[in-house]
């Protein structure tokens, strides 16, 4: 299905919850803690039980109808009926459709309002109170109370007047205070020091709790200098509604559950973690952050803090980011001039970013390691990347058995397998390096494809002709188990 045939979404993300019940998509829990029960459920939903999203209410010692949302997107047909594509879309016809979008983006101007449901309950000053939001903690060794795992960190060029908004992680620490950790390099990192280079404060807004559509643009490679909100209400299909901050005069939804803005001060830190990261690992430790310092509070009536937990992989960032993060490498391989790309796969047990699969129709010598090495270092594909397969057009790259079964029978490490070394990486990979700033890692790209000077004698594959499994189907097909 094309971006154009696609069902414009709902921004609210009441709507988006009604859908997924009707699909069998969302489970109800009532009355687990935040302390250690909501963690606890979200890590055995995110591995078993179908992965659902999981909605707990009335939780112990809040406020009635203040709510907690996670596994947004812990399964494929959830972020399928997010987009507005039928529920039935498989791997990589969902990372096509981040292919088409990435490779020729609609986007559609955000419209200024006056009102919206996030100014239902509105706090200044003395009357702020972050603490009143039912923060989890989301994992037994974490060092505190993250409210922004499912969130948007909207920031400013103070330059350009570019508006951008990223997945942070943000933790609330008391009532007018809390920190946010994003990775050197991330657009930021960068905007936040433009403002501390001139000896300005950062202005900041945070949001937890919007329609998982919207939330998702946050997670996507968008280029430096393009407008998050524009791109969401492409994706969207139709304008997202903002209101201006007083404070910080930056767009936020106004159907958003949750937000707050303030600023951030240059050196002015504050101890935050540790997280239970995306790598599996306690590996960002408990560190210096970037303290925000509130100066205004909004939520809903009934609000409902959104999660995105990660953990070890498969997690609820490994899915949408995944999938999104394939189709963009998908893009950005044939920006770069390689073609007869099949597919693209990021597997979700690499946390979205470490293993990366690509597909290709072999077209000359040397085009397999053309497209591993440039799938490595595309900026979709380089961030913390460990390992890049390529392999031939009969090969699904999300089915695993294959790309193994593929390393093992059309790949010689003596010529086939390159080891790269001073690549862009993060303090969270444990592997990263050097010791004294752990933001470099070194990577391996395996050409896994049948080698092109044997192509012509290379042995048949044994598995059914088209033929014999057309037939097959046809005259069983009602026998035959689903999916098969």
């Amino acid at each position: 299905m094309s971006i154009i045939e696609r069902r414009p979404q709902s921004q609210d993300l009441r709507d988006w919850l009604v859908q997924m019940e009707s699909a069998g998509e969302l489970v109800r829990v009532k009355g687990a803690d935040r302390e250690r029960e909501i963690g606890g459920i979200v890590d055995i939903a995110m591995r078993k039980m179908g992965r659902p999203a999981v909605l707990f209410e009335d939780i112990p010692n809040y406020k009635p109808g203040f709510r907690v949302l996670a596994n947004l997107f812990t399964s494929v047909k959830r972020i399928a009926l997010t987009l507005g594509l039928p529920g039935t879309t498989s791997e990589v016809d969902l990372v096509r459709f981040w292919r088409d979008y990435m490779r020729d983006a609609p986007t559609i101007a955000p419209t200024e309002v006056n009102t919206g449901a996030l100014l239902d309950n509105s706090f200044e000053g003395d009357a702020i109170n972050l603490l009143d939001i039912p923060a989890p903690r989301w994992h037994e060794g974490d060092g505190g109370y993250f409210i922004g795992t499912g969130c948007m960190v909207i920031m400013k060029d103070p330059e350009s007047g570019w508006v951008n908004y990223g997945a942070y992680r943000v933790q609330a620490h008391d009532k007018k205070t809390a920190s946010v950790m994003i990775s050197k390099g991330k657009h930021g990192d960068i905007l936040m020091r433009k403002y501390h280079d001139k000896g300005k404060p950062c202005p900041i807004a945070v949001v937890v709790g919007v329609h998982p559509g919207l939330f998702a643009v946050a997670g996507l490679e968008i280029p430096f200098g393009k407008n998050e909100f524009e791109a969401a209400g492409g994706l969207m299909g139709e304008s997202i509604r903002i209101i201006r901050g007083p404070v910080t005069g930056l767009p936020i939804p106004a159907e958003a559950e949750i937000a707050f803005e303030g600023y951030v001060h240059k050196d002015d830190l504050i101890e935050e973690g540790p997280l239970g990261e995306w790598t599996g690992y306690y590996a960002g430790g408990r560190a210096m952050r970037p303290a925000i310092r509130l100066e205004r509070l909004w939520y809903r009536n009934d609000p409902i803090l959104t999660g995105a937990i990660p953990g070890i992989p498969p997690n609820d960032d490994t899915f949408y980011r995944g999938t999104a993060r394939s189709g963009v490498v998908w893009a950005e391989l044939e920006a770069a001039g390689v073609p007869g790309i099949q597919g693209v796969w990021s597997h979700e047990a690499g946390g979205s970013r470490m293993w990366l699969t690509v597909s290709i129709k072999q077209m000359y010598a040397g085009h397999s390691k053309q497209a591993g090495l440039i799938a490595s270092q595309c900026h979709a594909g380089a961030y913390a990347n460990r390992v890049v397969v390529v392999v031939d057009d009969d090969i699904d790259p999300a089915d695993m058995d294959k790309v193994v079964w593929s390393i093992c029978t059309r790949c010689d490490p003596r010529d086939d397998v390159q080891l790269l070394h001073g690549c862009w990486s993060t303090h969270l990979d444990p592997m990263s390096y050097p010791d004294d700033k752990h933001n470099m890692n070194s990577r391996m790209v395996i050409d896994a494809c049948t080698p092109w000077n044997r192509r012509d004698t290379w042995p048949a594959v044994v598995c059914n002709t088209a033929t014999l499994e057309q037939h097959v189907r046809e005259r069983f097909g009602e026998v035959l188990p689903p999916g098969w």
